[in-house]
């Protein structure tokens, strides 16, 4: 193997199944031992959700859950005060689970886009409908996560953090496809300048809060790495149509897709991107159906997946080193044995990119 290569690395993405954060976290760690996360468990309740985890995390916004779903409120309520005790708690759980661990850790916040899409107005419709509504929705946020990062910086000061935005929603922001309350039209499309500085506004709140990397820029070719050199700043979308150039002009330094996903223009798009610095987390475990046999979870051919993937892009093997192998999206509509078979599945097959790279 070349000395300036890499191994390559596996992760999860966020969601996994169970109501036990400690039992979640050892699986984690023993199956995504390279680059951990903290996993959500939303079969503990809405609060515990993608959609509760971002709303936990607002700063100076109150929301609370009606039949609808999620609205902004003049005071928080009840869900919103159990989302950010589990939030809470989870981080307090984290924290016990890690003190003889150093290294990368990633946590997942839903995006301000998807929030936007997913979370009404105090008089109805999505926050999306409203330019202000929307804008301080992404502030809120983004403020909330830097407050997230200060906390975990303090509490944790050993672990190397990444931060990934959950996403969804974003190419359907992006095409004007949300539907409006009364689901017999469409909102408006938002203008790019607009959806790019929502997600710049997270990107610097992150990188301007994490230890040690205050003021500095987002890693790129160029620079030398951080710790281990992952990417500090994640977006990840598991849809059709992701805007690659976009996000990596917002300032993130990894995009993580869906492999099932991807077409030709997407894979142009991406080698271009990973050429110039860009990370990328390959969705190569198909997370569509809950086949608990795991029969589609072959690390080989998880592997080919992605072997193909770079050979037709001509990748150099250490552009190529920029990737990182993960499911296509979360695990929590499988069973724990499923998804730890999953995880497993990811990691043996980037240990098997990494052997036929180096070749």
């Amino acid at each position: 193997m070349a000395d300036d290569f890499a191994p390559i690395r596996s992760t999860g993405i966020g969601s996994f199944p169970g109501v036990d954060l400690a039992e979640a976290l050892k699986i984690n760690f023993a199956e995504c031992p390279e680059l951990p996360y903290l996993p959500e468990l939303p079969a503990r309740g809405v609060a515990s959700g993608m959609i509760g985890r971002g709303i936990a995390a607002l700063s100076g916004l109150s929301a609370d859950l009606q039949p609808a779903g999620w609205r902004l409120t003049d005071a928080p309520g009840r869900d919103q005060l159990r989302a950010r005790a589990t939030l809470r708690d989870d981080l307090d759980q984290l924290e016990e689970a890690v003190q003889d661990y150093t290294g990368p850790f990633k946590i997942a916040i839903c995006g301000p886009w998807t929030l936007a899409a997913s979370v009404e107005r105090p008089r109805g419709d999505r926050a999306l409908a409203d330019h202000g509504a929307r804008r301080d929705l992404g502030q809120s946020l983004a403020e909330g996560i830097g407050q997230l990062v200060v906390d975990l910086g303090r509490r944790l000061p050993q672990l190397e953090l990444i931060i990934q935005l959950d996403e969804p929603l974003l190419p359907t922001v992006l095409a004007g496809e949300v539907p409006t309350a009364s689901g017999f039209s469409r909102h408006r499309k938002v203008d790019l300048p607009e959806l790019s500085e929502r997600l710049t506004d997270v990107v610097d709140s992150i990188m301007g809060t994490l230890p040690g990397l205050a003021a500095e820029p987002v890693e790129g070719p160029d620079l030398p790495p951080v710790g281990s050199g992952l990417p500090r700043t994640w977006l990840h979308c598991c849809a059709p149509g992701v805007p690659v150039k976009l996000i990596k002009d917002a300032g993130f330094g990894a995009v993580a897709l869906d492999l099932d996903q991807l077409g030709t223009r997407d894979w142009d798009l991406i080698g271009q991107a990973m050429t110039d610095g860009l990370w990328f987390g390959a969705g190569g475990l198909s997370t569509a159906t809950g086949d608990s046999t795991g029969r589609q979870w072959s690390p080989d051919q998880i592997a080919q997946r992605v072997l193909r993937a770079t050979r037709t892009l001509g990748l150099e093997p250490d552009v190529a080193g920029r990737m990182i192998i993960t499911p296509a999206c979360g695990l929590a509509r499988f069973d724990q044995r499923s998804a730890v078979t999953a995880l497993r599945a990811v990691r043996k097959a980037a240990d098997i990119v990494t052997d036929q790279l180096a070749d």
